[in-house]
């Protein structure tokens, strides 16, 4: 699942994943095997062992991601004497190669940048409508309903990509090496390959989406004779694209042959992003979001991320409580977890949208006032029925987005990075002969006011198709800061869970006194409004005290799914040593540090 309005990584990922009590094991082909592809060093990483639940230390810097080989490429970036912005280049493009599901230069994402000496930044690199979009693009002329995957497979559903431009702007305003050399560890995972995992080869062979497109069939499937566990994954399509850009810059990828490749492929299928839509794209720099909670300060996404503010409003309704008395597993936390979700997501529906198209009260939302009368309309017993939950009022408080990947750097630089092709495999198409997938980020705008997304929420009409507009996102890119001191980067992918992921990051650390692999792998749950139910882990709830929150008016999703893949990096404020935690629901995820 990864953003729904934001990041996933496929229900279908999320129903293999391992239980939340187990701890990342070693991988029988994987990381190893991929460094001797890379010709790398090999580097420090203590992994926990069987039965620990600690997190991985190192004395310098650590990488946080999905993929351990990926993690690899960012350690030695910064063991190379590159900073955390260098290596969150790195890493993202490895992970488009290493990590198909939702690593990718046909997507798009965010990344939050706060550097030693304090300076912050959002950058916005997310997918565009393109300039033949409209507003009902999407629905059946005749009888005006949401025609069925229309928004989420295949070619109409792609928005112009952001990824390379997100990078380069990151590298150019933050990063200290050569655009080149941070390109060069991807090129060569897709020359020379990498082993294929047992989760990846299971995977490759079950996505339905890829099957039903012939290069995709082709690239990922070699059609039809399925990649087992254990051999060599090469990418030569996606290399020479690679190549290019290392060659000639980033500005390739949007005016040069690669960009030549996307749109003919779209004109051949139906699609709608020209050669001028790619011209035309530009990442932008916003102002991060600032909250704080129990004397933590939050760094987070602004719009047209919906996460940031949302986490925001749910830890100011929930800092009046004392969740740590409740105990984590109790039903009276659970209670109020979902309470304030419920609110948050309801004013999420109503209030959010692209900053540069419609007016997102922002300040109100993230206000302790706003919070405070919200507060009041919580009944502590029982449960709100969503239908009697209507969004806020937030304006007369105001004042006139998957995969995600953490770094910090020995000088204590540190990149919080979410990015996607929104579902798993995005729209399940393939650029012919560039080697990469496309996004189905356009499912993420309101396709009809009152009708879900392939994620199940509602959405309202600040965020309706507009040529040139940035889909609406749950991705939450976060750093959390201690008396001006970074303490911790986190994030998730997700859809919709990733906001509530994170939420429950941040209380497991700062309200439950949880160290980092605790935090991460302790279990979750999620509710978003509508549908009107809670989501849950397997072994998350003990049958007590689902009967409690049962008997309090809450109703349950009928299956228990995986939620997340948390990938965080914080520092020891004892020691300074680099702490790694990689979320136990990812097998091929890893922390690495020198």
């Amino acid at each position: 699942m990864r953003d729904s309005a934001g990041t996933q990584t496929t229900q279908a990922r999320a129903d293999r994943r391992l239980p939340a009590d187990t701890v990342p094991r070693y991988r029988r082909w994987g990381a190893a095997a991929a460094l001797t592809a890379l010709a790398a060093v090999a580097l420090p990483v203590s992994r926990p062992a069987s039965g620990q639940v600690g997190p991985v230390y190192a004395p310098h810097g650590m990488v946080a991601s999905s993929s351990e080989i990926a993690s690899r490429v960012g350690a030695d970036v910064l063991k190379r004497g590159g900073n955390a912005v260098d290596a969150a280049v790195a890493v993202g493009l490895a992970l488009a190669v290493t990590y198909p599901t939702a690593g990718n230069l046909g997507g798009g994402g965010f990344m939050v940048v706060r550097m030693a000496d304090g300076r912050a930044a959002a950058l916005d690199f997310r997918e565009m409508a393109p300039a033949r979009a409209h507003r009902d693009m999407y629905l059946d002329p005749k009888t005006k309903e949401v025609l069925p995957e229309a928004s989420t497979v295949g070619y109409l559903a792609a928005g112009v990509p952001g990824t390379v431009a997100g990078m380069a702007l990151a590298r150019d305003r933050y990063g200290t090496r050569k655009w080149a050399d941070l390109v060069e560890p991807a090129r060569k995972l897709a020359v020379r390959g990498f082993p294929v995992s047992h989760d990846l080869a299971a995977e490759l062979k079950a996505h339905p989406r890829l099957a039903r497109f012939a290069e995709s069939r082709r690239v990922f499937q070699r059609n039809g004779k399925f990649y087992e566990p254990g051999e060599t994954f090469r990418q030569p399509d996606l290399a020479a694209t690679l190549g290019r850009i290392q060659r000639v810059g980033p500005s390739e990828f949007y005016q040069g042959k690669t960009a030549r490749l996307l749109a003919e492929d779209m004109q051949r299928h139906g699609g709608l992003i020209s050669l001028e839509d790619l011209k035309s794209y530009r990442p932008v720099v916003r102002t991060p979001l600032r909250g704080t909670y129990r004397g933590y300060e939050i760094v987070t996404m602004p719009p047209p991320s919906s996460g940031g503010i949302a986490l925001l409003e749910m830890l100011n309704l929930l800092e009046p409580l004392g969740l740590r008395a409740m105990g984590h597993s109790s039903s009276r936390k659970y209670h109020a977890l979902v309470e304030v979700m419920r609110r948050a997501f309801a004013d999420r529906a109503e209030h959010l949208g692209d900053p540069d198209f419609v007016r997102v009260p922002t300040a109100g939302l993230t206000s302790k006032r706003y919070a405070s009368d919200l507060f009041k309309t919580i009944d502590w017993d029982r449960a709100t029925p969503s239908a009697r939950v209507k969004a806020g009022a937030p304006a007369r408080y105001e004042s006139l987005q998957t995969t995600h990947y953490s770094v910090v750097d020995r000088a204590g630089n540190a990149v919080s990075t979410t990015y996607t092709l929104n579902a798993g495999y995005g729209s399940g198409a393939t650029v012919t002969g560039a080697g990469f997938l496309l996004n189905n980020e356009m499912d993420d705008f309101t396709s009809k006011p009152g009708s879900p997304n392939q994620f199940g929420l509602l959405q309202g009409e600040a965020n309706a198709i507009q040529p040139r507009k940035r889909p609406l996102s749950s991705m939450t890119p976060t750093i959390v800061l201690r008396e001006g001191k970074l303490r911790f980067v986190t994030g998730s992918p997700g859809g919709p869970t990733i906001i509530n992921t994170v939420l429950q990051t941040v209380i497991n650390v700062v309200d439950h006194d949880m160290n980092l692999q605790q935090a991460v792998a302790a279990p979750r749950i999620h509710h978003q409004w509508m549908p009107d139910e809670i989501r849950h882990e397997p072994y998350g709830l003990a049958a007590d005290v689902r009967a409690a929150l049962e008997k309090m008016g809450h109703r349950f999703a009928p299956s228990a799914r995986y939620i997340g893949d948390v990938q965080t990096v914080a520092v020891d404020p004892k020691t300074g040593w680099r702490m790694g935690a990689s979320d136990p629901r990812s097998p091929d995820g890893g922390a690495v540090g020198h």
